[in-house]
């Protein structure tokens, strides 16, 4: 009777093999797709700083486009997760929470981040509109936190999206320049945040600006 079970739990571990494995060869491909261009990197290039055989990473990803688009999808999976936590949390304490996520995990993780943010393999559709997706993401957040909704009307969108930008650029030179704590970088941050939620506010009434991003708060 047991050896039904044994053969049973042996494809789940090999599942758990699988999935570490190429959860490690992104790891990697982090790393390396961050420090060198996408079209200066070829298959044999990363098998060697992978350590593996190169079929192995067709294996899990088919092509090295494949490999790339899984690197920066599951970057985005853990940026996005970082910055939009802390639900339970008063409006205006979430919208700092997302700010202080966002800030930590591009120092924690700088080379994902900037893989994020850069793309490395010049313009490309869907890598930027993977990038896009985190940016709509912190918009929404963001939303939620200043107006309790995520679907806001389009020149509100427009003024949390071109914060959102700012900040990327903001963060690129921060974490290749850290002359400020993540304490003083969020706090200033957030105080430029406020000046584009008055803007908003200043242009469509119907979204004013919360209490915290006044100049009278």
């Amino acid at each position: 009777m047991n050896m039904p079970q044994q053969r049973a739990a042996t494809p789940v571990r090999g599942t758990e093999r699988s999935a570490a494995r190429r959860a490690e060869l992104i790891a990697i491909g982090r790393k390396l797709f961050a420090d060198t261009s996408y079209d200066a990197l070829s298959m044999d290039d990363i098998a060697r700083h992978a350590h593996v055989a190169k079929g192995l990473i067709y294996y899990y990803f088919r092509s090295k486009r494949g490999y790339y688009l899984a690197i920066i999808q599951d970057s985005v999976a853990d940026l996005v997760t970082s910055a939009a936590g802390g639900f339970r949390l008063p409006a205006v304490d979430r919208v700092h929470r997302t700010i202080d996520g966002y800030l930590r995990y591009a120092e924690n993780h700088q080379a994902a981040y900037r893989t994020i943010v850069s793309g490395g393999v010049g313009f490309d559709t869907e890598v930027h509109a993977i990038r896009d997706g985190v940016r709509e993401a912190i918009v929404a957040t963001i939303a939620e936190g200043a107006y309790g909704r995520r679907e806001i009307a389009p020149l509100a969108r427009m003024g949390l999206l071109s914060w959102v930008c700012s900040v990327e650029g903001a963060t690129l030179d921060w974490i290749d320049r850290p002359g400020l704590s993540r304490d003083t970088m969020r706090e200033l941050l957030v105080k430029t945040l406020g000046g584009a939620l008055r803007a908003v506010e200043e242009l469509d009434p119907a979204y004013p600006a919360p209490p915290p991003a006044r100049r009278d708060g």
